[in-house]
């Protein structure tokens, strides 16, 4: 159930899901920036950050019950899985464990999307 008695329940999961990604994908891009070879990481970096983004606006949408939530959510599961198949390209833990949460959320947003 969502966090007032008023919010929409049946988004919950998904609201999760876009939250846990949000901040994985921060933190993924701030070990990103630390690696050694950060120029190779251009294009991870970059669909970290629009993955980051989109999860927020997602949640946001969700939280507030609008009519293009499932659009938005649409976008997002695109999104999700191209940070996926991005961070799952890079051997380290943080990328791989960031790749999973991705995919997760990518999951659970084409759910939202029907």
């Amino acid at each position: 159930m969502g966090v007032l008695s008023t919010s929409p329940a049946n988004m919950d999961s998904c609201i999760e899901a876009c939250i846990k990604c949000l901040r994985a994908c921060e933190e993924c891009l701030t070990a990103c920036l630390q690696e050694p070879d950060v120029q190779a990481r251009i294009k991870c970096i970059q669909t970290l950050n629009d993955c980051a983004d989109i999860c927020n606006q997602a949640t946001k949408f969700m939280a507030r019950n609008s009519t293009l939530s499932t659009q938005l959510c649409g976008l997002c599961a695109t999104i999700c899985e191209q940070c996926a198949s991005e961070c799952g390209q890079m051997k380290d833990a943080h990328c791989q464990e960031c790749a999973e949460i991705c995919q997760q959320c990518a999951d659970e947003c084409r759910k939202m999307a029907g």
